[in-house]
């Protein structure tokens, strides 16, 4: 058989860590091939190396039957390899061109030839129907149209073989649907595809064949079509995992977190957020819906202290806290998982135990007179390491920022569900997550719940919220349209009241 790219028993070794033991994949020309594994898996160091960030400790890498030595990205460049990272790599202040032809400019007549270049992405973005403005800003465009520069980057340079490292943590519902659209273009244009991620759904979906990855080692290659999703998900996480949250009917107690005819801003001084009310007693969850940008972020910010607030109340428990500082608001019994967890979860240079006492460093046990008690802190940490399976090479020691997205992820939910606040504002908390991960952090939340807290749930995943939540809000154009009973709905009613439609047997 021949194979477009060959990576024959590879190994890589970090500190405390075999992030590749001995793996074997085998990409066929034309092909969706998924590489699919739990956080920390190993999968996106095995993306590394193809692309030359990473160099192995053994085992050989062939492109087209020929083999290569990819020592760094521009080889891996000029062998046609093309990847697209999680987090991307784009200069904010620089137009879509600007980016695009960054580290590859051509000049005429002594400046840089932005117009050809501008053509060409034009006529590329036409052919793999990206819809892409070569003159628009970074900064000024959505996360979804970001992610297409990127695509066009690999387009740009002539890539025959493109990486997506999950391309889809950090799109809507919509954009997803897009994207895959996308991948079918660009196969049928004769490109081949590998696609890491989690998510099984888009598996089926969208790949042809399907390489598992636990815990470093590689486990099988299946055929997508032939293999049912629990079989891919027991050969991830090495047991049988549920799909649907087992939970009792909620026992209501009293209002803890009441918001009344809440009005917030956006980044740029619109309202984001109109005068929004509703309340969540104690013992339930509250789910929030919609599609990304309704305003659901800047609400969760105002709750949070993070954003400020126009006008309106937050009431936690009798307490008006719209004007409380961060801390304060920890203080009387707010806890936060918040949506970005690189900006406002975590300080990625700090050890991993540093991160796990942020809120609580100043308080007893873990200082005293201004003193760090390292050992309390240890244990503490150690403690909601074990607890929470965060995965990382030096356990409490470990400099934070060299964990996988999920394990990070797992560390601030470890965080804010241990010290048991009176009412849990979880943003997007499964994003990034693998199945595993995802079935322990909503048995959490569960658990949260019936201990009589009350819990504001935002995600954008559908099927978590109808999963996890009691009732369901839904928020769209920065109004709440409906409250419904997530017993009493479905798929279709929720998008069509993401689209606008008012709906609900609750509403205000």
């Amino acid at each position: 058989m021949d194979y477009v790219i060959e990576m024959l028993n590879i190994r890589k070794e970090f500190p405390g860590i075999v992030a590749n033991d001995n793996i074997t994949l085998q990409v066929i020309p034309g092909e969706i091939h998924a590489l699919l594994g739990e956080n920390g898996a190993g999968k996106s160091t095995l993306m590394s190396i193809l692309f030359g960030l990473y160099k192995p400790d053994k085992g050989i890498i062939k492109v087209k039957g020929k083999e290569v030595n990819i020592t760094n990205p521009n080889v891996a460049t000029q062998l046609g390899i093309g990847m697209v990272h999680q987090h991307f790599k784009l200069v904010h202040n620089f137009t879509v061109t600007e980016n695009i032809i960054l580290g590859m400019e051509e000049v005429r007549g002594g400046a840089i030839d932005i117009k050809s270049a501008a053509n060409r992405i034009e006529e590329l973005s036409k052919l793999y129907g990206l819809k892409v403005d070569p003159y628009a800003k970074i900064e000024d465009i959505s996360v979804g149209m970001q992610q297409r520069v990127e695509i066009l980057k690999m387009l740009y340079r002539n890539a025959e073989i493109l990486i997506f490292d999950e391309p889809t943590a950090v799109l809507t519902p919509q954009e997803v649907g897009e994207l895959m659209n996308i991948m079918r273009r660009l196969v049928k244009e004769g490109k081949s595809i590998i696609l890491i991620t989690h998510k099984l759904k888009e598996i089926k979906a969208i790949a042809d064949r399907c390489t598992i990855i636990r815990k470093g080692k590689g486990i099988a290659t299946v055929e997508v079509a032939e293999t049912s999703t629990e079989k891919m998900a027991e050969l991830m996480v090495g047991r049988k995992v549920s799909f649907s949250v087992q939970k009792a009917e909620p026992v209501l107690k009293d209002v803890y977190l009441k918001v009344e005819n809440l009005i917030v801003k956006d980044n740029r001084g619109l309202e984001a957020v109109k005068n929004v009310s509703f309340e969540i007693r104690g013992g339930e969850i509250l789910g929030l819906a919609g599609v990304d940008g309704n305003g659901q972020t800047e609400l969760v910010e105002a709750i949070t202290g993070l954003r400020k607030v126009e006008s309106g109340k937050i009431i936690l428990n009798g307490q008006e806290i719209q004007n409380l500082d961060v801390r304060k608001r920890s203080e009387v019994g707010l806890g936060h998982i918040p949506e970005d967890r690189h900006k406002h979860g975590l300080v990625l240079d700090f050890y991993l135990e540093d991160n796990m006492i942020l809120e609580n460093y100043y308080k007893e046990p873990f200082s005293s007179r201004g003193i760090l008690n390292r050992t309390e802190i240890r244990k503490y940490s150690d403690r909601l390491i074990n607890e929470f399976d965060v995965r990382s090479g030096q356990g409490s020691k470990t400099i934070t920022r060299s964990m996988s997205g999920g394990n990070q992820q797992k560390a601030i939910i470890a965080r804010e569900i241990d010290k048991s606040p009176l009412v849990l504002i979880v943003a997007q908390p499964t994003r990034g997550l693998d199945v595993g991960a995802i079935e322990y952090i909503h048995k959490r939340l569960v658990e949260e719940r019936d201990k009589g807290k009350a819990i504001l749930l935002f995600s954008l995943e559908l099927d978590e919220i109808l999963n996890v939540s009691d009732r369901i809000a839904v928020m769209y154009e920065g109004n709440i349209v409906g409250i419904v009973d997530s017993k009493q709905t479905n798929e279709n009613e929720l998008g069509l009241m993401m689209a606008g439609s008012k709906g609900g047997h609750e509403s205000e």
